[in-house]
């Protein structure tokens, strides 16, 4: 295999500054590792090699002239598909939408562009963005590399597949109740949900965010000192900061690490998953931190009111379809949003009430603890097939609770891999902190990722495995 497309983000500004690598090399080697991979894991929706490699031209230019744009000049990325990009349609990942050229980018990948970054395509996603697998009604089904029979999750599918497969380092994915995190989890990568209004995006709207998805914590962070910068798109922004996100130094001795093993509500966690995050903060630990168990912060009540809400909050915008696009979404998804229309409108503000209580009781956590340690999802790996891992869309969110929590609550959640299966499929933990220490959220990751030792070496397409 070409080495080349697994070179991190933050390694090739300095290959390119010595002219020991041009970004249209990197280019190249990188569609290659697309064009073994993709026939079997369809993770992009868009790919433009054409444009990349004019754009890997123009870096280039820019950096033989010594006038590179910034960190991400030249460095090859991939775009969710609901994030838009001037020209390119936003299906939202349905077949149900009509396929209308977006108009301008929106600011996470305005940000990407003006920085210079290469942009290979968008990556796949289920309708709507409303579930965590990778099967949807207009993308070809997204499976995982490391198990193309497994689903890779969602809903930042593609991107979470992109990045395990080495389709270059960087890859852009959203998150309202998981979606970054949770496929991160399944596929072995690093997924970062910033503080929401960190990243400005548009549209925005309750618990969404936009962020990376990486194999390493340090091209995570060098991704967010481009996307944080302000556009005044997004009401819901934070105002403008100055972060140094390449300080990734941490003293972990005294720190308070609350260990959180039970959600509260939701499937169990799978023994292997508990025992996996159990060691990644006894590891912690023998560094110096306190560990100190907490208790549950999520309930029966806030988990199905948060269903509730989100029905009727479906249903509003597929209500306005006509039948027979209507008849277009995933059977799955029409079933399910259409329930909405039965909540009366009690039911949805007590929905919405128990969203808030979430927030309350993550908010009281940390009066004396630094970041919560948890599993970032209690299942591994389902069949590729499958909309969610129970599959049931009278139980659609019985795996996001230890996600979808922090997205209430406004908190920087960072999900990476702390270990493997019996069946071989990756491990995520959770890492939480305080409300806007995005930084802070990836210095303790960093540090447990300098701790964790070696891992798995990443998949390789099937043709190479020989």
């Amino acid at each position: 295999m070409n080495g080349i497309p697994d070179i991190e983000a933050h390694e090739l500004a300095a290959l390119y500054r010595r002219r020991a690598l041009r970004p249209s090399e990197v280019a190249e080697a990188v569609i290659g590792r697309i064009a073994a991979w993709e026939p079997h894991l369809r993770a992009l929706y868009a790919f433009d090699p054409e444009a990349a490699l004019a754009s890997a031209a123009a870096s280039d230019a820019r950096w033989l002239a010594g006038e590179p744009l910034g960190p991400l000049d030249g460095v090859p990325v991939t775009i969710k598909e609901n994030i838009a990009t001037a020209g390119t349609p936003v299906p939202l990942g349905t077949a149900a939408r009509p396929l209308e050229p977006a108009r301008a980018d929106a600011p996470p990948a305005a940000r990407l562009r003006e920085g210079g970054a290469v942009i290979l395509g968008k990556t796949t996603m289920p309708d709507f963005g409303m579930l965590s697998s990778g099967l949807s009604s207009f993308h070809p089904l997204t499976r995982n590399p490391w198990q193309p029979a497994c689903n890779p999750g969602g809903s930042s599918a593609g991107a979470a597949a992109a990045a395990a497969a080495g389709y270059g380092p960087l890859h852009l994915g959203t998150d309202i109740g998981g979606s970054i995190r949770l496929p991160a989890a399944w596929c072995g990568i690093v997924g970062l949900k910033p503080s929401n209004g960190r990243v400005p995006i548009d549209p925005a709207y309750l618990g969404r965010v936009a962020g990376p998805m990486t194999r390493t914590v340090a091209d995570a962070a060098l991704a967010m000192s481009v996307l944080s910068r302000p556009d005044w798109r997004d009401w819901s922004s934070l105002p403008p900061a100055e972060i140094d996100w390449s300080d990734l130094g941490i003293d972990l001795r005294g720190l308070r690490l609350g260990l959180m093993l039970d959600i509260g509500a939701g499937m169990d966690p799978r023994p292997e998953i508990l025992d996996a995050v159990a060691a990644a903060a006894r590891l912690l630990e023998e560094a110096g931190c306190h560990i100190v168990p907490v208790a549950p912060v999520l309930t029966r009540a806030m988990l199905d009111g948060l269903d509730d809400f989100w029905r009727a909050r479906a249903w509003d915008d597929i209500s306005r379809l006509s039948p027979g696009e209507r008849d277009r979404i995933l059977p799955y998804i029409r079933q399910w949003a259409e329930s909405g229309a039965t909540r009366s409108g009690l039911d949805v503000m007590r929905g919405y009430n128990r969203t808030v209580e979430m927030a309350q009781g993550a908010a009281l956590l940390f009066r004396d603890l630094d970041f919560v340690l948890s599993p970032t999802s209690p299942n591994g790996a389902f069949p590729a097939d499958w909309a969610s891992p129970v599959n049931d869309p009278e139980r659609p969110f019985e795996h996001i609770g230890y996600t979808v929590v922090w997205n209430m609550a406004a908190n920087p959640a960072v999900s990476l891999n702390c270990g493997f299966g019996p069946d071989g499929m990756p491990i995520g933990l959770q890492i939480v902190g305080r409300r806007f220490d995005d930084l802070g959220v990836l210095r303790l990751a960093r540090a447990y990722e300098e701790r964790r030792g070696p891992r798995r070496p990443w998949p390789e397409p099937p043709a190479a495995r020989g």
